[in-house]
């Protein structure tokens, strides 16, 4: 029992010299937490614009379509045996037939004066397949073996959308990345010239825990609280202005018709992952911003 409650005691010394840091240079620790929120705030910005533009990207592969046109040859029998072929190939997530007849109705329908295509014969058009593809940056590969299939005429497919939507993701992707880490790397060094103001303050007092023999990491902890505690805060901070900040654009932007094109997940739907991403960069952060400044002066 002594043993536990010395170790409780000395938990309660840590943690509290941890809190003390904090508030021996308040101004400091204040403008640190300020620096964070806003860098934390915009690594939650890119965050959220990845998983929005996974999301699109996901949306769009549900509705990537190809039209597989059947030569003119086949009879609508023989047309839909091409079908098998079809759903065969990899890439392929399903194949729905379209017969002449009801392709010819789907253009008239579509037309605004369908009276003007009243006479217009079904044999003008082809047999067809509207191809769902899985994955679209396969497009190319998957067309080439679509019109590998003996019967598929042509295929008709927007290569060249496919393809720009991909360089954009990949693109934005590697930015944000690269954004996220010079951000991360910005609060680490906040964090350690917030935590070095309190070494300064107390080396005299570190060199004398030292030579009545503290070990190394009793008074490290102290310092590596302080900074969790300054990570964590800001990170509480930034994750809850992110959230009003992310519904208020949401709101916007569904009053703005130009943009109704794009669909946004609600902020509920990535509040797991947000969560995680603010935690893990405030304890980052601070852990490691802490341990940064602290490891010359344990060489005293």
């Amino acid at each position: 029992m002594g043993i536990i409650s010395m170790k409780n005691k000395n938990i309660g010394y840590l943690v509290k010299e941890g809190i003390r840091g904090i508030f021996l240079h308040g101004f400091m620790s204040f403008a640190a937490i300020c620096v964070t929120v806003a860098c934390l705030i915009i690594v939650g910005s890119f965050s959220l614009i990845m998983q929005n533009l996974n999301h699109m990207v996901l949306e769009l592969e549900q509705q990537n379509q190809v039209l597989v046109y059947i030569d003119e040859s086949y009879t609508e029998a023989e047309a839909k045996s091409v079908g098998s072929e079809i759903n065969l190939i990899p890439n392929v997530s399903k194949a729905e037939f379209v017969s002449k007849e009801q392709a010819l109705s789907n253009f008239v329908e579509e037309q605004e004066d369908p009276t003007m295509f009243a006479g217009l014969a079904s044999d003008t058009l082809r047999h067809r397949f509207v191809v769902t593809l899985q994955n679209s940056e396969q497009m190319e590969k998957t067309v080439k073996d679509l019109e590998a299939i003996q019967g598929v005429s042509k295929v008709n497919a927007h290569l060249e959308i496919a393809n720009g939507f991909t360089t954009i993701r990949n693109v934005l992707q590697l930015v944000s990345t690269a954004i996220i880490v010079v951000l991360l790397v910005v609060s680490l060094f906040i964090i350690a010239n917030t935590v070095k103001l309190s070494l300064y303050d107390r080396k005299d007092e570190i060199a004398i825990m030292k030579m009545v023999g503290a070990t190394n990491g009793f008074i490290r902890v102290p310092f590596v609280i302080q900074g969790a505690i300054i990570g964590v805060v800001s990170a509480a901070v930034a994750f809850f202005i992110e959230w009003g900040l992310y519904d208020a654009l949401i709101v916007k932007i569904a009053q703005i018709d130009t943009l109704q094109l794009f669909t946004f997940m609600p902020f509920g739907d990535v509040l797991g992952v947000m969560v995680a991403v603010y935690a893990a960069a405030g304890l980052f952060v601070g852990i490691f911003g802490s341990l940064m400044s602290i490891r010359k002066f344990l060489d005293v």
